[in-house]
């Protein structure tokens, strides 16, 4: 029954790998609410909450997941994902929003990534974003602003799915900026998270979530990390899990790329293009994937000439649009690259680059191969 895993999952003073432990002593989630008493090891706290059968909790939970149309899925669901059921602290309640990928059938990617990215790693990691899900396979993500995002919108815009898995419960947009991201990526992929409704993202949360991301992956993609970054964890968790781990080498001396190239020294394979990473899987998923870039479907003939300026905006668009996207629009004459126009608006190049992010889902401007950008 859905309550005793709600009940179990959320039990108190009771870590995730003991939970982990009563799940394979009593074998299901009902014999565990069933049973007197807990068995050894436990401490005094634990097995005070694991004799409070109290569900309250768990049926406060499963009325706001009804209400907020978010599903549930159990560690003993058949649509569980097999990856991650075998890694060693495999979540034992998934909640998600959208349409759940059968993961097994999938070539999943993860791609992380610092939040703090540089106008290179932003567009490389909607490059490779893109040619990863045009090539077929599955790209998930932290749906993080920066890197994370990047990599999302460049998988949404080739017309394919993309998984984000947060560090809150799947009702809570996080980072607020992402809120146009989070809404498409509700109607055409999959938002997953193993906290409850309404949680919050606290920072101890993410390195659970980041977990996940390298649990349901086939290999781990870093586009861009400093030497303390989150993505780094991802890494290593995806290395002790016995996931393949990439890496897009960066310039040195520059500080977001300072841990993501440390990470080459650690045997993470380096790659240059999307097929890079999925070749290696290409023969496990014969028919599957296939080389593709993620620019093929759009004219690579770029016009330079520069058309005379547009300021105007309809202020009903405005009003939709905060001080750094009315200022891009505003310096947006023509067809521009972005380093360009991120110059020309005297804006810092990862907020100007989340940014044109929005703008583009907005449908207020277009990005074109080479970095060019024009109003829609």
């Amino acid at each position: 029954m859905l309550l005793y895993w709600l009940w179990l999952a959320n039990l108190p003073h009771i870590s995730h790998r003991e939970k982990l432990q009563l799940l394979g002593h009593f074998e299901t989630a009902e014999s565990c609410y069933l049973a007197a008493e807990a068995p050894e090891g436990l401490s005094e706290e634990g097995r005070e909450a694991f004799a409070n059968k109290d569900l309250s909790l768990a049926e406060n939970i499963l009325a706001k997941c009804a209400k907020k149309k978010i599903r549930i899925l159990t560690w003993a669901d058949a649509a569980y994902p097999n990856r991650l059921k075998h890694i060693p602290d495999p979540p034992l309640v998934l909640y998600y929003r959208g349409i759940l990928p059968d993961f097994d059938k999938e070539v999943p990617i993860g791609i992380v990534g610092t939040r703090k990215a540089t106008a290179y790693g932003l567009n490389t990691a909607r490059q490779l974003g893109g040619e990863i899900a045009a090539c077929g396979a599955l790209v998930v993500s932290g749906m993080a602003a920066g890197i994370d995002a990047m990599a999302t919108q460049g998988a949404l815009q080739q017309g394919r799915p993309a998984v984000g898995v947060l560090g809150c419960g799947v009702d809570v947009i996080y980072p607020a900026s992402n809120r146009r991201l989070y809404e498409t990526l509700d109607q055409q992929g999959c938002i997953l998270s193993e906290f409850p409704p309404e949680e919050k993202p606290n920072r101890w949360n993410f390195p659970r979530r980041n977990r996940i991301i390298s649990g349901l992956s086939c290999g781990v993609l870093v586009v861009e990390a400093p030497a303390q970054s989150g993505a780094l964890i991802t890494a290593r968790q995806a290395m002790e899990q016995g996931r393949d781990v990439f890496v897009v080498p960066g310039n040195i001396g520059v500080a977001a790329c300072q841990g993501s190239n440390a990470l080459m020294k650690d045997g993470a394979a380096v790659i240059t293009c999307g097929w890079d990473v999925l070749e290696e899987y290409s023969h496990v998923y014969p028919g599957k994937l296939k080389k593709k870039a993620a620019a093929e479907a759009v004219s690579d003939k770029i016009s330079v000439d520069k058309p005379g300026a547009q300021p105007y905006i309809d202020p009903e668009i405005s009003s939709d649009l905060d001080e750094t996207e009315r200022t891009l629009l505003e310096h947006l004459t023509g067809r521009m690259l972005m380093d360009a126009l991120i110059a020309e608006a005297a804006l810092d190049s990862g907020e100007a680059l989340a940014a044109l992010t929005l703008l583009e889902v907005k449908g207020l401007i277009c990005t074109l191969p080479g970095g060019w950008v024009e109003r829609a």
